[in-house]
């Protein structure tokens, strides 16, 4: 039996790791998939392994990931291990990205998006907070957060305006109506 792949997107700043970690707390036969970034190791946020540029590209060559891409001027991969984990039928859940849903949508057996959205007020009041961005990459995080998903996937849709519990607890029983 094949497992999924849930695949969590949304805005920057938006609180998708924290959402992650809450749900994986409550649910925890679900993997959290550690991403590798093309990012400054010291930045702090998610738990990623950090390469450089070159390294990223020799990884590509070599077949390490099953899916990836760039954003924000960085590189993002997901290891091909999680694919074979799905396959076998494992649950797990990565943070991703919107531009590679229609990619992971053709290659996971089973894949469904938990988009996890916020007001551009909350959005702007988290990116400032993490200090990792400038004003100007702030903005440019911003105009990118109304992007539309792409047509044609399971998509679950949830508002992190308010408590983190709250949240959780909504994704938890959208994606395991039975459990919650």
């Amino acid at each position: 039996m094949a497992g999924r792949l849930i695949a969590v997107v949304g805005p920057s700043g938006v609180g998708k790791d924290s959402v992650m970690a809450g749900i994986a707390a409550q649910l925890p036969h679900l993997a959290l998939v550690r991403r590798t970034i093309t990012r400054d190791p010291d930045l702090g946020g998610e738990a990623y392994d950090a390469v450089a540029p070159e390294k990223f590209d020799q990884m590509v060559d070599q077949g390490a990931f099953c899916i990836h891409w760039g954003a924000h001027d960085l590189r993002y991969g997901i290891p091909s291990k999680v694919l074979r984990d799905v396959v076998a039928g494992a649950e797990v859940l990565a943070n991703f990205s919107r531009s590679a849903l229609l990619q992971a949508n053709a290659i996971f057996p089973a894949m469904t998006v938990l988009n996890i959205t916020a007001s551009d007020a909350v959005l702007a009041q988290r990116l400032r907070g993490r200090k990792r961005e400038c004003d100007a990459q702030i903005a440019k995080r911003l105009a990118q957060a109304a992007k539309p998903l792409p047509a044609g996937i399971d998509v679950i849709t949830l508002y992190n305006d308010g408590p983190l519990r709250r949240t959780v607890d909504a994704a938890v029983k959208a994606l395991h109506p039975v459990r919650a």
